[in-house]
């Protein structure tokens, strides 16, 4: 059995810590130029710098996502770049487009390079080719099932890994290489700019009767036409490292620090648990199904790895994430006046709350008082980011989570 990484997704350098803190063994970021994800907050280069330092020092990696379909003007910005990357020592880059590997290639030697799923990686072919070329890993395109991927693990040579998406967000286009937004908003998703066309609401309209809105099925709200369940193989580990993944990598750069807390750590316990024995994993599938449901999700499907989908794997009449939980924030360090903490929603005194432990421990607690910056005392925090102390009546840690259980 090969060793199996968790990849784990962060939009900043707040999350790319819990992301560590929570289990990952790695975790992909965006610089501030060159990746799909225009409109996540990304990193800069001096906080790119601190997160490789913090999780280096916890003996992890983290992988610079450098994956847009260059253009032209852009060559010569992304050799400006990466030679900026040069000072900060990422572990690998994850690049989709031949010119920007080849300059990858010159001016990064010595980093391993990833090739992104917007490269259309769907046979043993092409995992061959981008070896020869000097990549280290590709990622498999999302449409391959589990049986694609075995016959690819089979044929490439054993040092060259595969990467597969497990959880997150399912892209309607191919491989991820959407038109539809540059179609219809002009902004480009293979740029970083997509604007999520697949989750509007779409009708038809006849063309002798124009403003006549008539829904594609029958409801009078529209149809979420394109809009995907997200992709979620919790309860399919054995299956995935049986293939011979060496990779397995969650969707969503620009998801919450509670999201990344509850998909990495119960995605590490589930490894964990498998590795340590098998029926341990088979025991905990409830505790697993129940907590990787306490994120924000659409409803879940197991995408393209048990066959192509059928229409049961798309949502027609909504477009809206499930949630069952609110995110507080993160707990800071110690001090005389209770624990500091940065709020992300408001919460009062008296109100019960749960702290995520990284452990997989989920501790029950009562507010029982908010102090502001200035040490005053509130009976709530209702504004977002404002820094508090607060004590909830139990000891604490350094990136615990607070959050409150919805309805």
């Amino acid at each position: 059995m090969r060793k199996t990484e968790l990849l784990i997704p962060a939009s900043c350098l707040e999350v790319l810590k819990i992301a560590v803190i929570f289990g990952a063994d790695a975790v992909y970021i965006g610089g501030e130029a060159f990746g799909l994800r225009a409109k996540a907050k990304n990193f800069t280069m001096e906080e790119m710098r601190e997160g490789i330092a913090f999780a280096h020092a916890r003996k992890k990696k983290v992988y610079v996502t450098a994956n847009i379909l260059a253009h032209n003007k852009d060559l010569e910005e992304v050799r400006q770049y990466l030679e900026e990357l040069k000072e900060i020592h990422p572990d690998a880059l994850i690049i989709s487009d031949p010119g920007v590997f080849e300059i990858a290639r010159e001016v990064l030697p010595e980093v391993d390079i990833h090739i992104s799923t917007q490269a259309n990686n769907t046979n043993y072919g092409t995992y061959r080719f981008w070896q020869r070329m000097g990549a280290k890993r590709v990622v498999s395109a999302r449409e391959l099932s589990l049986k694609e991927i075995r016959e690819i693990r089979e044929r490439i040579p054993p040092e060259m890994e595969i990467e597969s998406f497990v959880h997150g967000a399912m892209c309607i286009s191919y491989s991820g290489r959407c038109l539809l937004s540059s179609f219809l908003a002009g902004r480009d998703a293979n740029q970083g700019a997509c604007t999520h066309p697949c989750r509007w609401k779409y009708s038809i309209v006849e063309e002798t009767r124009p403003g006549e809105y008539m829904p594609v099925y029958e409801n009078e709200r529209g149809t979420y036409l394109f809009n995907s369940k997200d992709l979620c193989m919790i309860e399919h580990i054995p299956e995935l490292l049986e293939a011979g993944i060496d990779s397995l990598k969650v969707e969503g750069r620009m998801k919450t620090a509670l999201y990344v807390a509850v998909v990495a750590r119960t995605y590490r316990k589930a490894l964990d648990d498998y590795a340590h024995d098998p029926a341990l994993y088979e025991a905990n599938l409830p505790w697993y199904r129940e907590e990787i449901a306490k994120c924000t999700y659409r409803e879940f499907t197991t995408g393209f790895y048990f066959g192509k989908p059928n229409e049961q794997a798309q949502i027609y009449d909504s477009n809206t994430y499930s949630k069952n939980y609110t995110y507080l924030g993160i707990v800071g360090e110690k001090t005389d006046w209770g624990y500091r903490l940065e709020q992300r929603n408001k919460f009062s005194v008296g109100e019960e709350i749960e702290v995520m432990k990284p452990d997989g421990r989920n501790l029950s607690a009562v507010v029982r008082s908010i102090l502001d910056q200035d040490k005053i005392a509130m009976d709530s925090a209702p504004h977002p980011k404002q820094l508090l102390y607060i004590d909830v009546g139990l000891p604490l840690d350094p990136y615990d989570i607070l959050r409150r259980r919805d309805g």
